[in-house]
């Protein structure tokens, strides 16, 4: 076997994405408030690019076509601080505010208080111990954002010693002495503080589950007399159960009482800890508009508020004498001037790309634009994507988070993409219209016999549509329909 350096020659294929694939592949996904952001810190970054006012776009004015081309001086090499940072008013083109670029910052959203720190100010006016005021501190840190405990007594008893034998061990690091003994926490003091924590607002917090939250907000009305208290603490299997005959013979009342009581048990809050929720509104700004014009629909782009660029001719001028320009410089014009010339065309390009995808989908679901959810067809990436000769992908990343202002509301891109379920006729039904056909059975049959799912399968049946009772029994659960003993009326 020899050694040292050897040269061969081979050929091999390899697939490398161009970066710009990757800036063409984000412009997709982007939605519309994004993409606004984008483009204006393109117009900040490339001198090249230029803001077409609302007013040039109709007319092109006369003094913008015959510039007067900028005076050469005798140096070789240009004095490119001034080209690329000379504001234009000279060549009387408005001035570029470069101020925006330093003084622009991100707006952040006010920070509101959750439900651990309206709770935590509730702590502080309590008159409570240091020792208290730790082990509640603990209790805090395991309450979920619903406000249910999320760890057992035993456990946050645990978590607090741990804290107070961390805290002993610093003290004896830090001075050397070595320090006073600390009793660990108990479980009573625990109880304790637990029955403190629940008595804060709102009711029901600090509770294990939905039985404990139910009983304090009764307790917080002064309820605890009511058969709905005693429904609650006696009877809470039978009561979730709504086994409203067998509570009745338990407690001497017609069956009708025990599920009018059960009615007014489900006005009580189940989340009591979301009504402090820090969840911030979502604002929604559709990215095209479906209107029925003459009755036929038509597709626009909701793109007004999106920067419309175009090349500058001033820096486009100077980019044209390529005979002063060599070495880095020619470098810089020609890749900041191709990456204008791209921007424009991959904005254009998506805009297209975007309206193929709508009309498409426009196409195909006329009957629930004119009809309702009911009629919505099956339909996959993949048709689209055969249609409009375009990669699955990137119909995907069309419809990502996009949405759409029609007749019928405004609708994610996403919300027209289901599964279909096959039909006698020959024809695809989609699931999403089987739902809403199935939340309308539901919604109309009569609550002293409700529909069963074999019953509803029957229905689907005449109507011809093949469905399995157990993708009714999914469909159901999934819309959030109790099975039909539990829906029964007395």
């Amino acid at each position: 076997m020899k050694t040292g350096l050897h040269q061969h020659a081979a050929l091999r294929q390899e697939l490398r994405i161009n970066p710009r694939l990757y800036q063409a592949m984000d412009l997709l996904y982007m939605p519309l408030l994004d993409l606004q952001q984008h483009l204006k810190q393109e117009l900040l970054g490339n001198p090249f690019l230029e803001l077409i006012e609302p007013e040039e776009e109709t007319e092109v004015p006369v003094a913008e076509e015959t510039k007067p081309e900028p005076e050469k001086t005798g140096d070789d090499e240009p004095d490119w601080e001034n080209i690329l940072l000379d504001d234009g008013t000279d060549l009387g083109v408005p001035a570029r505010d470069m101020s925006e670029a330093v003084e622009y910052v991100e707006p952040v959203p006010v920070e509101s208080k959750d439900l651990i720190d309206y709770l935590r100010e509730q702590v502080r006016m309590l008159d409570l111990t240091p020792r208290q005021q730790l082990l509640a501190e603990e209790f805090l840190g395991n309450i979920a954002e619903d406000g249910y405990l999320g760890a057992t007594l035993e456990e946050i008893v645990q978590g607090a010693n741990q804290l107070l034998e961390e805290h002993a061990t610093q003290a004896e690091a830090g001075d050397g002495a070595e320090p006073p003994a600390v009793q660990p926490y108990t479980l009573a003091e625990a109880e304790e503080m637990l029955h403190i924590i629940q008595k804060l607002d709102p009711p029901g917090v600090g509770t294990r589950d939905l039985r404990e939250c139910l009983m304090l907000q009764l307790e917080d009305q002064k309820k605890t007399d009511t058969l709905a208290y005693r429904l609650v603490r006696e009877a809470w299997e039978d009561l979730k159960g709504h086994r409203w005959s067998e509570l009745g013979k338990r407690f001497s009342l017609d069956p009708s009482e025990v599920q009018r009581v059960a009615d007014d048990l489900a006005k009580l809050d189940p989340k009591p800890g979301l009504q402090h929720s820090a969840a911030n509104d979502a604002y929604i700004i559709p990215d095209l508009i479906v209107e029925k014009i003459d009755g036929q629909y038509h597709v626009f782009l909701n793109d007004g508020g999106v920067p419309r660029l175009r090349i500058s001719k001033v820096y486009q001028d100077i980019a044209r004498d390529k005979k002063k320009f060599d070495g880095e410089n020619k470098e810089f014009i020609n890749q900041r001037l191709n990456s204008a010339h791209w921007m424009i065309q991959a904005i254009e390009q998506r805009r297209q790309t975007m309206l193929k995808v709508m009309n498409f989908i426009v196409d195909r679901q006329r009957e629930f634009f004119e009809k309702g959810v009911e009629y919505l067809k099956p339909l996959t990436l993949r048709e689209v994507a055969d249609v409009i000769n375009m990669h699955e992908s990137t119909v995907s990343r069309v419809t990502n988070e996009k949405y759409v202002q029609t007749p019928r509301g405004l609708l994610p891109l996403k919300f027209f993409f289901s599964s279909g379920l096959s039909t006698t006729t020959g024809e695809d039904a989609s699931a999403r219209s089987i739902k809403a056909q199935i939340q309308k059975l539901v919604t109309d049959e009569d609550p002293k016999n409700p529909l069963t799912d074999q019953q509803i399968v029957e229905l689907f049946d005449q109507k011809g549509v093949k469905i399995a009772r157990r993708t009714v029994a999914k469909y159901r659960d999934q819309l959030g329909i109790l099975p039909a003993r539990m829906r029964k009326r007395l």
